[in-house]
Order: structure tokens, then sequence, then C-alpha cells
């Protein structure tokens, strides 16, 4: 597999996206993989809030669907679900903003099926794919890895159930999160400092089936609900301030 980062000129509120892509992108290949940080969607979308005008806490609980409750907040983060995501601070950013809080992009899927449809158009390609990625944060991990908020143009997950392990015992319930995996891939390369390169073109990804005629609702095959996910027990005692 190869990950390409792609050096754009720094991106200012407003911009056009469809522009942005014309001016970066000269050619596109058959069966690559576009990766698109959202932060440079949420700029052009003028998703941006001046510090100047609200508090970061205030803001927070604007924009997240609910916010974890607790008495003790040493690091002043607030563990929030948004769009699906347990993630802090409801995705608002201020790295790489000029004294500005930067949110998550609105109508997300609906953004990255749109760029599918344009580069699909403009390139004459059949098999493509498109993701929009973020920073994430693991539990007890240092760090944080790309994560996939959005994406069009092929299946999400690689299943694995019903074929063999090295014994010959068929998985059950395996499957394989292609979105996160190329979105860990697409963050290393694009970096999360002054690097500029906002975007990469993954070429040879492995396990892809790719989808000729994407739909706008994809999201729905990989969101689970909060009860119904793994570590359901670590939040069955906690409690969420809901919207």
């Amino acid at each position: 597999m190869k990950v390409t980062p792609i050096q754009t000129h720094r991106i200012s509120r407003g911009e056009s996206l469809v522009g942005i892509l014309d001016r970066h992108l000269a050619d596109f290949p058959e069966n690559g993989v576009l990766a698109i940080s959202s932060k440079i969607i949420s700029l052009c979308q003028g998703r941006v809030v001046a510090k100047s005008t609200i508090s970061k806490e205030a803001l927070i609980f604007q924009e997240a669907d609910a916010v974890l409750e607790t008495a003790d907040n040493p690091y002043h983060v607030f563990l929030t679900l948004k769009n699906h995501l347990l993630i802090p601070s409801a995705g608002i950013d201020e790295s790489n903003g000029d004294d500005v809080y930067i949110l998550y992009p609105e109508n997300i899927q609906e953004t990255a099926y749109d760029i599918w449809q344009h580069i699909h158009r403009r390139y004459q390609r059949q098999h493509i794919g498109i993701l929009i990625t973020d920073s994430h944060t693991t539990p007890m991990r240092r760090g944080v890895t790309g994560i996939t908020l959005a994406w069009c143009g092929f299946k999400p997950l690689y299943s694995y159930v019903g074929q063999p392990d090295l014994y010959g015992h068929p998985l059950r319930v395996t499957h394989m999160n292609l979105l996160d995996a190329l979105a860990s891939a697409a963050v290393l390369v694009m970096g999360e400092g002054a690097e500029q390169t906002p975007m990469a073109l993954i070429e040879d990804a492995p396990k892809i089936t790719f989808i000729d005629k994407p739909r706008v609702e994809e999201t729905s095959s990989i969101a689970l609900n909060l009860h119904e996910d793994l570590y359901a027990p670590l939040f069955a005692h906690t409690k969420w301030i809901q919207k």
C-alpha cells in the first residue's frame, strides 16, 4: 500500500473545497482513496468561532450531543458524544487556527458523497474512495491516531466471518475496520503540525471493495449504539448530560 501526502496552500475560512481539490489534485488513479482532513472542510464551511466570543466549555456544551458528567476534571477536558463518536470536547479544535475554535463539519457524510461525485466526474474514474479524517485519542494510550468521520465509495468493513483461522476454526464475529485503518495511515503522513498536508492519496490498499453507486446513508453500516458496544459496561454507571 502506498500513502502519499498532498501539500496545499494554507487553507482560509470560506474557500471553495472543490477549488482546493482541483488546484492540488493533478490526477486521480483508479482504485485510489483520497483522505481529507475534516479541519479544512470545516474551514471551507466557515465552521469557526472566534475565541473572544465564547468560552470553550460553553461551546462544548453547545456542540456535543451529550457530555459526561464528572466532579473531577483536572485537565479541563470534557468527554463527549458527537456524531456517534466518543471524543473529547465535541471535536472542537484550537490547533492550526488563528484565534478561533474549529468545529466539526456540518453534513459530513453528504460532503463525502459530494467529493466522490466531483472526482468521479472530473477524472472519469469508476472505483474511487473518499475518507474524511480526524485525530482521535485511545483510552490508556498516549498520543493520537487517525479516525474516519465520513466516507464514500467502498465498503467500510472487511468480514472474516466464516473464514478459518490458522487452525481451521471458523471465525464468528471478526470484522476489520477499513475506515480507521486507512485513516490512521493517512493521518500519519499528513501530520499534526505545520506540515500543511491536509490530504493524502492511498493507492493499492488491500481488502477494499469499491461501490459503483454509493449512497449518502453508508454510515449506518458501522455506527453502534452505545448500549450495544463492547465497552458498554464502562458507561453503565456514568451520567450523561443530554442536549
